[in-house]
């Protein structure tokens, strides 16, 4: 039997030997070529995603790494090629693998595309306050699959893109100001154009508080326990907090020093 295997084999080694070690080496050299043509078409990539600044640095290493894994299956299936083999079914196998995964992680496959239209479009960047998929804080990641929302109160929020990217967004750092609004009621008897004087008079004295557009005080509706005015003030994104709780106390202090009653809700006497 050893006999015949080795017959065999210096049979083979002497009828196909020779072809098969060019085709070896032809393969060795295809691999090599190939690794350095992938590599200069890599760096030609990123540079060219660099140069156009229009890709999130996230999306752009995404895609790089697809084209490379992509450019190598194309080298994988020349190199079989050279020795015979049929790629159509290799072709047809990753077909139906990719379809396969596909179908099962299809909902996580429209986070992805989702998230590769948000790198686009850019509806907003890390470090923007925004109200998207239902949470509200700053952006501090913006991923493919997710994003990442810490919100206030200092909670870490992921949220899926396809939810973002399917509902309203809300982009508080677009705008270079924002409308800051509150509310101030004045008792019943007190005069509404003193009140609305000393707000507005006190209101542009408030820190980081915008003089244009002006600060506002209006009558928005009267109550049963006096009129309730609103107040409208501007300031930097980045400010608004700050402004808010400051123009409250800044309301409170001037009525408090006009001797302003506080409201009171008028005693309703019951029928029996």
């Amino acid at each position: 039997m050893t006999a015949i295997n080795t017959e065999q084999i210096m049979s083979w080694l002497a009828t196909r030997g020779a072809d098969f070690a060019l085709k070896v080496l032809a393969a060795i050299a295809v691999w090599i070529i190939g690794r350095w043509l992938i590599g200069a078409v890599m760096k030609l990539v990123e540079r060219a995603f660099t140069r156009s600044g229009r890709l999130e640095p996230t999306l752009a290493r995404y895609l790089t790494s697809i084209i490379s894994v992509l450019l190598n299956i194309v080298l994988v299936l020349a190199i079989f090629d050279l020795f015979g083999v049929q790629t159509t079914s290799f072709a047809a196998l990753l077909a139906g693998a990719g379809l396969a995964i596909g179908t099962a992680w299809g909902g996580l496959l429209t986070h992805f595309a989702a998230g590769v239209f948000m790198q686009v479009l850019r509806p907003y960047k890390v470090g923007d306050y925004v109200n998207a998929g239902g949470v509200e804080g700053t952006v501090t990641e913006l991923g493919l699959f997710t994003t990442t929302i810490v919100s206030g109160d200092n909670v870490t929020n992921i949220v899926g893109n396809n939810n973002v990217f399917s509902a309203t967004i809300k982009n508080y750092s677009t705008q270079p100001h924002r409308r800051v609004d509150t509310e101030a009621k004045i008792a019943n008897g007190v005069d509404i154009g003193d009140a609305v004087a000393r707000l507005r008079a006190a209101l542009p004295m408030v820190q980081n508080v915008m003089a244009t557009p002006a600060p506002e005080v209006e009558i928005s509706k009267f109550t049963p326990e006096g009129p309730l005015l609103t107040v409208r003030t501007y300031t930097h994104t980045d400010h608004y907090w700050q402004v808010y709780f400051d123009v409250n106390q800044t309301i409170a202090r001037v009525f408090a020093n006009a001797g302003y009653p506080v409201p009171e809700t008028p005693h309703v006497q019951r029928q029996v």
